[in-house]
């Protein structure tokens, strides 16, 4: 059964009123004709919830936009949608190609600050959001589970390969899936070493949320084991981490990293909530592939926005620090890690 506008319905009761079922859920893949996005490939996706995303094909299927009843829940930057062709790997250049949108994936062997690392010059927040994926498909299909019951699936896959001669070869396999009727995104993803030997692996899930979700109304729900200032501009809003700020001029960022407590089954569950709206997002993932929490939080003019950002190293300052630190995950020669995070909009 699909809840649909206040109601309950059958596969037949749905397909009896409807010529196709783009009418209610479906996915559509567009391009991009004008600007700095000319080019990227992008597929539009709805659930008949009232839940619209984008998902890039040629951004290792990261997702920008993202609405809810015509709400948009998603911070976008200035720059807006990018080319990878128009990447600038070097130091801080991410910054002119990174639109905000709901996720942004950091990796695949740094994420974080720009350092050197073994010889090696890593810009900000690693290279994999800046690479176009292949092998791409997506596809609508009813399926049915052991109660008999009916589903309509919504899925996009695809995978992303960053490599270079002489260095690394780490291959991104992404699902992104949602239902009729559903509020839910479900990410899921398995990194491989694809090489012959082993290789770091840092990975940051930079889900960045904006007006109207973020007001000073809206709170940040998260139990903790312990939270962490990056600096002292986070330190001087220590106490106030949880809520956010009208914008600010001359606001400088403040980023704390958490040690999220999980629950029996291990799951770790964030929330963000804005009562204003009587809506607010969900994020469920598993914190033995994940153990730490990001949170940027940026009240800025402009620039108003707060990022949740799962993790697998503590090394926001960038792979040098996490070597350092003894925080460094490595991969071994055909080894694969997973990851799976769920996000929903909850009313």
């Amino acid at each position: 059964m699909a809840s649909l506008y206040g109601q309950h319905w059958s596969r037949q009761e749905i397909l009896q009123r409807v010529g196709h079922m783009d009418q209610v859920a479906g996915i559509k893949l567009v391009e991009a004709a004008d600007g700095l996005a000319r080019g990227c490939r992008m597929l539009h996706v709805w659930t008949g919830s009232g839940l619209d995303f984008t998902v890039m094909s040629d951004r290792d299927l990261d997702i920008s936009a993202c609405r809810f009843k015509g709400i948009p829940l998603a911070w976008a930057s200035s720059v807006g949608v990018v080319h990878p062709a128009h990447y600038e790997p070097e130091g801080l250049g991410w910054l002119r190609s990174f639109p905000g949108g709901l996720l942004a994936t950091c990796g695949l062997d740094q994420f974080g600050a720009p350092s050197s690392d073994a010889g090696e010059a890593l810009g900000l927040h690693g290279r994999v959001g800046n690479l176009p994926a292949r092998c791409v498909g997506y596809g609508t299909y009813w399926t049915e589970d052991d109660d008999d019951q009916s589903h309509y699936e919504l899925e996009i896959t695809g995978e992303v390969r960053q490599t270079r001669v002489f260095g690394e070869n780490l291959v991104l396999r992404r699902r992104i899936s949602t239902r009729l009727g559903s509020s839910r995104i479900q990410i899921e993803d398995a990194v491989t070493n694809e090489g012959f030997s082993p290789q770091p692996h840092m990975i940051l899930y930079h889900f960045n949320l904006g007006f109207p979700l973020v007001s000073e109304e809206s709170r940040l729900h998260l139990d903790a084991e312990q939270t962490i200032p990056r600096d002292e501009d986070a330190a001087a809003g220590l106490a106030d981490w949880s809520r956010f700020q009208p914008p600010t001029a001359g606001y400088r960022e403040q980023v704390f990293r958490h040690v999220p407590t999980a629950d029996e089954e291990g799951q770790v569950h964030v929330e963000l909530e804005n009562p204003t709206l009587g809506i607010g997002l969900r994020w469920t993932y598993n914190k033995a592939s994940l153990p730490h929490l990001v949170q940027w939080k940026m009240m800025g003019q402009g620039t108003y926005v707060l990022g949740i950002e799962p993790a697998n190293s503590s090394g926001v300052e960038g792979r040098a620090v996490a070597r350092q630190r003894g925080d460094l995950p490595h991969l071994e020669p055909g080894q694969s890690r997973r990851y799976t995070l769920a996000v929903e909009v909850i009313e």
